[in-house]
This record gives structure tokens, sequence and C-alpha cells, in this order.
């Protein structure tokens, strides 16, 4: 077996939280960084990102789109953002496409297997006895990309949670 074949595909999609690599986990992707040397010896250089979210009209689900800026806010190469994405999900879903809004190259995680993955949450819920709520669809894809991208930090202010293969059924 490849490396390739062992990360996990969206096809095969079944539990959110089981792709999220915890920091203290000695597996999980390191966040890139360069530390200045004197005066500034201990400030660590960091990427940052806008994130846009277009509706991808082929595939009918929304379409995540990475667009990165070094520690200085110049804007990354496409090489440069593949450094912040897990190796293996770079080389299956991750693209570089240009932005439908701005034209310009930007990474895209690619849109194929959103909807399935949605579907495989909602059905659980129901399978669970939990009414589905639509408010909590963004939240799913973006703890998704967090599982692609490591190093995307999001401020989850509740916990989401996924329900997907239990054994038992939660009385709520």
């Amino acid at each position: 077996n490849s490396l390739r074949d062992d990360v996990p595909d969206l096809i095969n999609f079944a539990d959110i939280d089981c792709l999220v690599q915890e920091d203290d986990d000695p597996a999980a992707a390191e966040a890139p960084s360069v530390v200045r040397t004197s005066p500034d010896a201990e400030i660590v250089a960091a990427r940052s990102y806008d994130l846009s979210i277009t509706y991808d009209k082929y595939f009918q689900t929304p379409r995540i789109w990475l667009f990165g800026y070094s520690e200085n806010g110049v804007p990354l190469l496409p090489e440069e953002i593949f450094e912040d994405i897990l190796t293996d999900y770079a080389a299956k879903t991750v693209t570089v496409d240009p932005h439908p809004c701005t034209g310009i190259p930007t990474a895209s995680i690619h849109p194929c297997r959103h909807a399935s993955v949605m579907k495989k949450v909602v059905d659980s819920w129901v399978e669970s006895g939990v009414r589905p709520r639509h408010d909590l669809a963004l939240l799913i894809l973006l703890k998704f990309v967090s599982s692609v991208i490591p190093t995307i930090e999001y401020d989850f202010t509740m916990d989401v949670d996924m329900l997907i293969h239990r054994s038992t059924k939660n009385e709520k």
C-alpha cells in the first residue's frame, strides 16, 4: 500500500472527529514556522488565510477556497499553500483553480464529496433520533476543513456532536 492509500478518502468518511489530529498527538502535523533571530527570537512567524466559500453549481454544494499570506502579508504561491495542507490530502482533495470571483489561482478543497459527507452526518443524526439542524451545516463543513489543513484553527464556541456510528441512541 502506498501512503496515499492510507489517507481516509471522503467516500469512506465515517466520523469527522477521527480525522482531526490533536496537538498532543505525536503524528499531528506541525504548523510551519520560522523563528527570527534576536531581538525577536521568541516570535514565531505565522501565515494567515482568507477563506471564502462559493457555491459549486456542478456538484451543488459549497466549495471552500484558501488564499494564503506570509507573515509579511505577501500572497503565498500555490506550492507554499500546499506546505500547510496534509501531504496526502494535497494529492487527493486540494486543487489550485481560478477563483470564480477573482480569477486568481487559489487553492480549493474539491467539492466532489462534500454533499455525501454532509448527508452521512444528517443520516446519523436522524438514526440517533436527533432532528437535523441546518444552522450547523457550516460548522460541520469547517470542521472537515480543519482535518485537511491542521494548521488552521477555528474558535468553535460550541461542541457539535456528529453522532456517527454510535451504538446507543441519545435521549434529547
